[in-house]
Protein backbone atom coordinates (compact mmCIF):
# COMPACT_ATOMS: atom_id res chain seq x y z
CA UNK A 1 0.00 0.00 0.00
CA UNK A 2 1.44 3.30 -1.05
CA UNK A 3 2.00 5.43 2.06
CA UNK A 4 -1.19 8.41 1.22
CA UNK A 5 -1.07 12.41 2.25
CA UNK A 6 -2.12 12.27 6.38
CA UNK A 7 -4.97 14.04 7.30
CA UNK A 8 -4.59 17.21 10.07
CA UNK A 9 -7.37 17.50 12.52
CA UNK A 10 -8.05 20.24 13.96
CA UNK A 11 -5.88 20.01 17.03
CA UNK A 12 -2.92 19.59 14.92
CA UNK A 13 -3.04 15.08 15.38
CA UNK A 14 -2.50 13.40 12.41
CA UNK A 15 -4.42 11.10 11.11
CA UNK A 16 -4.37 8.40 8.11
CA UNK A 17 -6.86 9.18 5.30
CA UNK A 18 -7.71 5.34 4.98
CA UNK A 19 -8.26 2.85 7.64
CA UNK A 20 -8.71 -0.79 8.14
CA UNK A 21 -12.01 -1.46 10.43
CA UNK A 22 -13.23 -4.31 11.79
CA UNK A 23 -17.08 -4.15 12.01
CA UNK A 24 -18.66 -7.60 12.13
CA UNK A 25 -15.74 -9.19 12.29
CA UNK A 26 -16.88 -11.92 15.25
CA UNK A 27 -14.26 -14.27 15.39
CA UNK A 28 -11.73 -13.39 17.00
CA UNK A 29 -8.75 -15.12 15.78
CA UNK A 30 -9.63 -14.35 12.39
CA UNK A 31 -10.10 -10.31 13.48
CA UNK A 32 -6.56 -10.36 14.60
CA UNK A 33 -4.96 -12.52 11.91
CA UNK A 34 -6.65 -10.10 9.72
CA UNK A 35 -5.17 -6.85 11.46
CA UNK A 36 -1.94 -7.97 11.24
CA UNK A 37 -1.96 -9.04 7.84
CA UNK A 38 -3.63 -5.17 7.29
CA UNK A 39 -0.69 -3.34 9.04
CA UNK A 40 1.79 -5.46 7.00
CA UNK A 41 0.31 -4.45 3.85
CA UNK A 42 0.46 -0.38 5.10
CA UNK A 43 -2.67 0.32 7.23
CA UNK A 44 -1.99 2.13 9.70
CA UNK A 45 -4.97 3.43 10.78
CA UNK A 46 -7.40 0.61 13.06
CA UNK A 47 -11.05 1.50 13.68
CA UNK A 48 -13.01 -0.70 16.09
CA UNK A 49 -15.09 0.07 18.97
CA UNK A 50 -16.95 -1.87 21.90
CA UNK A 51 -20.22 -2.25 20.23
CA UNK A 52 -18.45 -4.60 17.92
CA UNK A 53 -16.53 -6.55 20.60
CA UNK A 54 -13.16 -7.19 19.06
CA UNK A 55 -11.49 -4.43 20.96
CA UNK A 56 -9.02 -7.51 22.39
CA UNK A 57 -8.17 -9.06 19.49
CA UNK A 58 -7.79 -5.62 17.95
CA UNK A 59 -5.06 -5.11 20.38
CA UNK A 60 -3.76 -8.59 20.38
CA UNK A 61 -2.81 -7.89 16.77
CA UNK A 62 -1.48 -4.20 16.97
CA UNK A 63 0.76 -6.07 20.20
CA UNK A 64 1.87 -8.94 17.54
CA UNK A 65 2.81 -6.10 14.86
CA UNK A 66 4.94 -4.70 17.46
CA UNK A 67 6.53 -7.87 18.67
CA UNK A 68 7.64 -8.58 15.02
CA UNK A 69 9.07 -5.29 14.95
CA UNK A 70 6.09 -4.26 12.36
CA UNK A 71 5.82 -0.96 13.50
CA UNK A 72 6.08 0.95 16.40
CA UNK A 73 3.05 2.12 18.36
CA UNK A 74 3.33 5.44 17.21
CA UNK A 75 2.86 4.69 13.75
CA UNK A 76 -0.64 3.19 14.30
CA UNK A 77 -3.63 4.99 15.25
CA UNK A 78 -6.12 3.64 16.82
CA UNK A 79 -9.90 4.90 16.47
CA UNK A 80 -12.50 2.92 19.21
CA UNK A 81 -15.77 4.39 20.42
CA UNK A 82 -18.15 4.78 23.57
CA UNK A 83 -21.06 3.04 23.00
CA UNK A 84 -24.87 4.25 23.67
CA UNK A 85 -25.37 2.61 27.15
CA UNK A 86 -22.26 4.41 28.18
CA UNK A 87 -23.40 7.68 27.13
CA UNK A 88 -22.89 9.50 30.34
CA UNK A 89 -20.87 11.04 32.28
CA UNK A 90 -19.87 8.15 34.78
CA UNK A 91 -20.31 5.11 32.50
CA UNK A 92 -17.87 6.78 29.53
CA UNK A 93 -15.08 6.76 31.73
CA UNK A 94 -16.06 3.36 32.84
CA UNK A 95 -16.44 2.67 29.14
CA UNK A 96 -13.05 4.21 28.31
CA UNK A 97 -11.53 2.39 30.79
CA UNK A 98 -12.67 -1.17 29.41
CA UNK A 99 -12.14 -0.25 26.04
CA UNK A 100 -8.22 0.87 26.57
CA UNK A 101 -8.16 -2.64 28.91
CA UNK A 102 -9.43 -4.34 26.10
CA UNK A 103 -7.08 -2.81 23.65
CA UNK A 104 -3.92 -3.38 25.72
CA UNK A 105 -2.74 0.21 25.54
CA UNK A 106 -1.38 3.27 27.32
CA UNK A 107 -3.60 5.54 25.07
CA UNK A 108 -6.29 5.74 21.93
CA UNK A 109 -5.33 7.87 18.93
CA UNK A 110 -9.29 9.38 18.21
CA UNK A 111 -12.27 8.15 20.89
CA UNK A 112 -15.40 8.83 19.54
CA UNK A 113 -19.10 8.88 20.94
CA UNK A 114 -20.61 5.88 18.54
CA UNK A 115 -24.20 7.73 18.57
CA UNK A 116 -25.41 10.89 19.30
CA UNK A 117 -28.31 8.93 22.07
CA UNK A 118 -28.39 9.39 25.95
CA UNK A 119 -26.57 11.69 27.91
CA UNK A 120 -23.77 12.33 25.65
CA UNK A 121 -23.46 16.09 26.43
CA UNK A 122 -22.49 14.44 29.94
CA UNK A 123 -20.30 11.46 28.32
CA UNK A 124 -18.16 14.58 26.34
CA UNK A 125 -17.49 16.51 29.18
CA UNK A 126 -15.88 13.38 30.20
CA UNK A 127 -14.18 12.70 27.00
CA UNK A 128 -12.83 16.39 27.16
CA UNK A 129 -11.50 15.04 30.39
CA UNK A 130 -9.82 12.13 29.34
CA UNK A 131 -8.47 14.32 26.24
CA UNK A 132 -6.92 16.72 28.84
CA UNK A 133 -5.02 13.97 30.62
CA UNK A 134 -3.66 12.54 27.56
CA UNK A 135 -5.61 9.20 27.49
CA UNK A 136 -6.78 10.03 24.45
CA UNK A 137 -5.07 11.96 21.63
CA UNK A 138 -8.03 13.27 20.15
CA UNK A 139 -12.06 13.10 20.74
CA UNK A 140 -14.82 13.46 18.19
CA UNK A 141 -17.89 11.61 17.37
CA UNK A 142 -19.62 9.47 14.89
CA UNK A 143 -23.24 9.59 13.08
CA UNK A 144 -24.36 13.27 14.15
CA UNK A 145 -26.53 14.69 11.89
CA UNK A 146 -25.79 18.54 10.56
CA UNK A 147 -28.47 19.69 13.35
CA UNK A 148 -27.20 17.76 16.34
CA UNK A 149 -23.46 18.87 15.14
CA UNK A 150 -24.96 22.75 14.86
CA UNK A 151 -26.36 22.19 18.52
CA UNK A 152 -23.37 20.12 19.56
CA UNK A 153 -20.49 22.44 18.83
CA UNK A 154 -22.80 25.62 20.54
CA UNK A 155 -22.77 23.94 24.36
CA UNK A 156 -18.68 22.73 24.48
CA UNK A 157 -15.35 23.77 24.95
CA UNK A 158 -13.86 21.25 22.90
CA UNK A 159 -15.09 21.13 18.98
CA UNK A 160 -14.70 17.76 18.02
CA UNK A 161 -12.08 16.61 15.27
CA UNK A 162 -13.77 14.24 13.99
CA UNK A 163 -17.47 13.40 12.89
CA UNK A 164 -17.04 9.75 11.52
CA UNK A 165 -20.44 9.73 8.51
CA UNK A 166 -21.01 7.06 6.32
CA UNK A 167 -20.40 8.58 2.79
CA UNK A 168 -20.58 6.20 -0.34
CA UNK A 169 -21.12 6.52 -3.92
CA UNK A 170 -25.21 6.01 -3.73
CA UNK A 171 -25.06 8.24 -0.30
CA UNK A 172 -22.76 11.33 -0.74
CA UNK A 173 -23.56 13.62 1.91
CA UNK A 174 -22.50 16.41 0.44
CA UNK A 175 -24.76 18.99 2.51
CA UNK A 176 -22.97 17.28 5.56
CA UNK A 177 -19.53 17.45 4.55
CA UNK A 178 -19.29 20.91 3.38
CA UNK A 179 -20.95 21.82 6.87
CA UNK A 180 -18.12 19.95 8.93
CA UNK A 181 -15.64 21.07 6.58
CA UNK A 182 -16.61 24.67 7.32
CA UNK A 183 -16.94 24.01 11.26
CA UNK A 184 -12.82 22.54 10.60
CA UNK A 185 -14.23 19.24 11.46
Amino acid sequence: MQKQKEIVLNNGVKMPPIGYGVFRMTNLEECENAVVQAIKTGYRLIDTAAAYENETAVGKAIRRAIDEEIVSRKEIFVTTKLWITDTSYEKSKEGFKRSLDRLGLDYVDLYLIHQPYNDYYGAWRALEELYEEGKVKSIGVDNFTQDRMADFLFFNKVKPAVNMIECNAYFQREDECRYLKEQNI
